[in-house]
């Protein structure tokens, strides 16, 4: 994160402003809407800001001083307090001095078109007042800036400052009648989804201020909280589908394990509590019943819970013996479905599962040793026109190719193993049932991995598009 996104209240309080052109414009119309007492020096001064001048000073408006002067760094300390410093002449030399001069006496300031001498810098808004929305690329691209708040402009409707402003007025009620910052919550995620901003969109505020009214007497405070099991996919964040995301966001904990990725967890709700349930340091990893315990215990606490597992959470997960657990306490719950591993890692590598020329059928297998062997059904699972894709394989993969060879499998067989599917950073291994152990072992492969046989895998040269 190159910059720290924060609102600042000028209300009332002093900025100055060196440079009198268009530039200085733009930059004084924005502070001034936010009620700042701004000092503008220049030795000239374009026809719009001699007008806004004369038009603040007319209305009454918090004053709007033009000072024709030259810039002097004593100019900052006649007007102290000031608690920010922009700097738009068209002087690349003054603007830095104003910069450094500034910073010397600790004062934000904000070179215009020029990041790298600012402390601060101005976004683009997506204006809804008292709802702001502020979007910025550090400088580093302004167009595609421009283009996601057109993006936001669209999609955020023209009434949500009323329905904020209403929500203002009624917060101190709310907070008064509900003590918990969970049942509030709640209450707020009701109004907001419901009839009252629908009106408050409409433009119809007295119904929307009476069907307020009616939400504050009628809430009924929750007695119990909820538990998501939420399949988070493959890796990539785009591939969550939107009811996963929501409930990620509304989540009051987070339960998630060593198959999430950062970029996924990224996407929680910042001040809900992220706990980590997956392996240790030490490679152990956490005990089922203890995670079900966990997330029941935060759910009796009034919490909305999400159990964010890779992958699919009825594909190769634990979430079938984590939900016998919340059946036995009565515990409310839904399945969120994720896109399981198997079908990330072979769409981005390529290969398509199943195909009417090689093969009608897939089967999805556990592959991950137990006491060294792994007992599974290999003369049908040696049969061609068909397949094969094992989840935890790698460990297992010679015993795989092995089992296969031996009962009939053409050793030939097309196999790839992929290695961190749909990443950034992912490698496809491929080889055929003969040489593939060898080369995963010379790759020095780690999880997770999925490993794909069968002749689809000869698609892979043709199909592949992910780089």
């Amino acid at each position: 994160m190159d910059f720290l996104p924060l609102f600042h209240n000028l209300n009332d309080r002093n900025v100055l402003v060196v440079g009198g052109g268009e530039v200085a414009l733009r930059k004084v119309r924005l502070v001034h809407q936010a009620g700042a007492r701004i000092t503008v020096v220049a030795k000239d001064f374009c026809p719009d800001l001699v007008e806004l001048a004369n038009e603040a000073a007319f209305i009454d408006k918090p004053g709007l001083n033009l000072i024709t002067a030259a810039y002097d760094q004593a100019q900052m300390e006649t007007l102290t307090p000031i608690v920010l410093v922009i700097a738009a002449t068209n002087d690349r030399e003054l603007n830095h001095q104003v910069s450094a001069d500034a910073q010397a006496l600790n004062i934000l300031s904000n070179v215009v078109d020029d990041p790298d001498y600012s402390t601060v810098i101005f976004p683009s808004i997506v204006d809804r007042s008292p709802i702001q929305i502020a979007i910025s690329s550090g400088g580093s691209a302004p167009v595609l800036v421009r283009r996601i708040r057109t993006q936001l402009e669209s999609l955020i409707p023209s009434g949500m400052g009323r329905l904020g402003a209403l929500a203002r007025s009624y917060r101190d009620k709310v907070k008064a009648k509900l003590a918990s910052g969970l049942d509030r919550k709640a209450f707020w995620e009701s109004v907001f989804d419901g009839p009252v901003a629908e009106q408050a969109y409409a433009n119809n505020m007295d119904e929307a201020t009476r069907l307020m009214e009616d939400s504050v007497n009628s809430f009924s405070t929750i007695d119990i909280g909820e538990i998501y099991l939420v399949g988070g996919g493959p890796g990539d964040p785009d591939l969550l589908t939107f009811k996963a995301v929501r409930l990620m966001q509304q989540a009051d904990v987070v339960y998630y394990d060593h198959r999430i990725s950062n970029e996924v967890l990224e996407l929680v709700r910042r001040d809900a509590s992220l706990i980590f349930v997956g392996k240790s340091s030490a490679g152990t990893a956490a005990n089922q019943d203890n995670i079900a315990q966990k997330m029941i215990e935060s759910a009796l606490e009034r919490n909305r819970v999400v159990r964010l597992v890779g992958g699919d959470p009825f594909t190769f997960d634990h979430a079938s013996e984590e939900i016998d657990a919340l059946l036995e306490h009565n515990i409310p719950f839904q399945v969120v479905p994720g896109i399981p591993a198997a079908n990330a890692c072979a769409a981005y590598a390529g290969i398509p599962l199943t195909d009417s020329r090689y093969s009608q059928s897939v089967q999805f297998l556990d592959g991950h040793p137990r006491s060294g062997q792994l007992n599974l059904d290999w003369s049908s699972l040696s049969r061609a026109n068909q397949t094969l894709v094992f989840y935890r394989a790698k460990a297992a993969i010679d015993i795989i190719c092995k089992e296969l060879i031996s009962n009939g499998l053409d050793a030939h067989t097309p196999a790839a193993l992929v290695e961190r599917g749909a990443y950034a950073d992912q490698r496809v291994i491929v080889g055929d049932l003969t040489d593939l152990p060898a080369k995963v072992g010379d790759a020095k492969i780690k999880p997770p991995t999925v490993v794909i046989i069968g002749r689809v895998v000869e698609q892979r040269d043709r199909l592949a598009w992910f780089r």
